[in-house]
């Protein structure tokens, strides 16, 4: 049985920085490409970052770009973003999600199969 535990969310003020992380267990975890998404009150679960399973492709929504950066240990079964930059418009519920094997980065929420419980994220103005 897949589990995926995210940790590091909290409250943050305008310009903060966070690191999420998430420990996966019951995979081959370096075989699976790993996404985070979010979602805010009220709003649909948007696609944040992803990274395929062997790290070399890695994806970005268009308003990360330039603050977030997704990076990935196999060998501690970890993936984690690194959240700078943030904005009150970043508040969100963050959960990470994993998808394989042997496949790449993708956007899409549907080709993940497995989720996590999710970390809050509230950035402060």
């Amino acid at each position: 049985q897949v589990q995926l535990a995210e940790s590091g969310g909290g409250l943050v003020q305008a310009g903060g920085s966070l690191r999420l992380s998430c420990v996966a267990s019951g995979l081959t975890f370096s075989r699976y490409a790993m996404g985070w998404f979010r979602q805010a009150p009220g709003k649909e679960r948007e696609f944040v970052a992803a990274i395929g399973w062997n790290g070399r492709n890695t994806l970005y929504a268009d308003s990360v770009k330039g603050r977030f950066t997704i990076s990935r240990d196999n060998a501690k079964n970890t993936v984690d973003l690194q959240v700078n930059s943030l904005k009150p418009e970043d508040t969100a519920v963050y959960y990470c999600a994993a998808r394989g094997p042997w496949v790449g980065a993708s956007a899409l929420m549907g080709e993940y199969d497995s989720w996590g419980q999710g970390t809050q994220v509230t950035v402060s103005s």
